[in-house]
């Protein structure tokens, strides 16, 4: 049917469509919190899949995080109008939050396929609301941060690690423009002074979940 371009399903989806059953316009996602945070998130452990018809978003997280599947699962379908599939990868502790859609790639501004090489800028409307820069922040921290007090040796660390450059350089500089003094190498972000490490969780509301 396909080398014939016979669509048996064509009547069928017009009828969907007229139901609301499929969406036949997709408007474009609002600016504002919850899409800088979902930007954030999905540019430090997520992924947009291409398939012929459609395209598909996932966002993984340990299934040990309940709060934090809730948290962008709910985001997820603000933002789409439409429920994410939530599930436990088969023998992986790991949960997978998935919608599949028609331009998604388009509409939160995220190329398909591997980025690990690619450029990102943070979004200009993202910059001028510090608001939202934190929610940027936050999703990129809750997918790819870590934070550590050890009391014993005085030592404090909230850490961004990724092998992206371009991520690595925008974290820096956004904590820049909230304040902080970052540090950095190849491979991670690093805030190591004990009042900036509390200050910089408590802003982001870092594995907050309420």
């Amino acid at each position: 049917m396909k080398k014939r371009k016979v669509d048996n399903f064509a009547a069928w989806r017009e009828q969907a469509k007229k139901k609301g059953k499929f969406k036949s316009v997709y408007k474009a996602l609002p600016e504002g919190g919850d899409l800088a945070e979902l930007i954030g998130v999905i540019l430090g452990d997520g992924h947009i899949q291409k398939f012929p018809r459609t395209e598909r978003l996932l966002i993984f997280s340990n299934a040990n995080n309940p709060g934090f599947v809730k948290r962008y699962a709910d985001i997820v379908e603000r933002l789409f109008e439409k429920k994410p599939y939530v599930y436990k990868q088969t023998s992986k502790n790991c949960i997978r939050i998935s919608l599949y859609e028609k331009h998604i790639s388009q509409r939160l501004k995220i190329p398909t396929g591997a980025r690990g090489k690619l450029y990102f800028s943070v979004p200009r409307w993202v910059m001028r609301d510090k608001t939202y820069v934190k929610r940027y922040l936050r999703g990129l921290y809750e997918a790819e941060g870590s934070l550590s007090f050890h009391s014993a040796t005085y030592t404090h660390k909230f850490i961004f690690s990724n092998r992206n450059v371009s991520l690595l350089k925008n974290v820096e500089r956004l904590l820049k423009v909230l304040g902080f003094s970052p540090h950095s190498n190849k491979e991670s972000v690093q805030l190591s002074r004990k009042d900036e490490v509390k200050k910089a969780a408590q802003l982001l509301r870092f594995r907050v979940y309420k």
